[in-house]
Parts: structure tokens; C-alpha cells; sequence
């Protein structure tokens, strides 16, 4: 199960496991971003290179514009996958 919302603030939340199936319902979210925002990964149990792909393409084009994604609560497992792909030097991580 994959649930993606907005809360009034801004900030985008990430429930349950972003892979390559979720891509499309998370990229009509991602797609409308267009300043610079939180993204809380706390309850993110899973990621896939689909999901990864999709958050370095919107970074990529904030960052264009002069903004940018910063991740939030990264559960150790995901923050190691982060690591991983050299995302943490992409993100801000909080």
C-alpha cells in the first residue's frame, strides 16, 4: 500500500512503499510542486529505484529554478538507501 498527500503547510507525505506501480498517482503530486518543500518519508517503509528516480527528476528541476526538496524523518533503512545512491548529497536531509 502507497499513500501520498499534501498538508496545509507545504509538506508532502510518503505512507507505505513508493515503487515503480506508484509512480504515476506520485508524480501528479510531484509534478505540481514548484517552490521548494518538505517531504516527510516517517512512515516510508520502501523505496524503489522508480521512487528514487522520480524524487532526483523534481529535485533536478526545482534546483533549475533555484529551489529544491528536503526530506524529512528518514527511517534508518531508507536514509541508508539514500546514502546509498549518493542522494544525501542531493537532498537536504533532515
Amino acid at each position: 500500500m502507497f499513500e501520498i498527500t499534501t498538508a496545509d503547510d507545504g509538506t508532502i507525505r510518503l505512507r507505505g512503499r513508493f515503487d515503480a506501480s506508484q509512480v504515476a498517482s506520485a508524480s501528479s503530486v510531484f509534478d505540481r510542486v514548484s517552490d521548494s518543500c518538505a517531504v516527510d518519508l516517517s512512515e516510508l517503509s520502501y523505496i524503489s529505484s522508480a521512487g528514487l528516480g522520480l524524487l532526483f527528476a523534481t529535485q533536478r528541476r526545482l534546483v533549475d529554478a533555484g529551489r529544491g526538496l528536503r526530506l524529512t524523518h528518514l527511517n534508518p533503512h531508507i536514509l541508508e538507501i539514500f546514502k546509498i545512491a549518493g542522494f544525501d548529497r542531493i537532498f537536504e536531509i533532515e
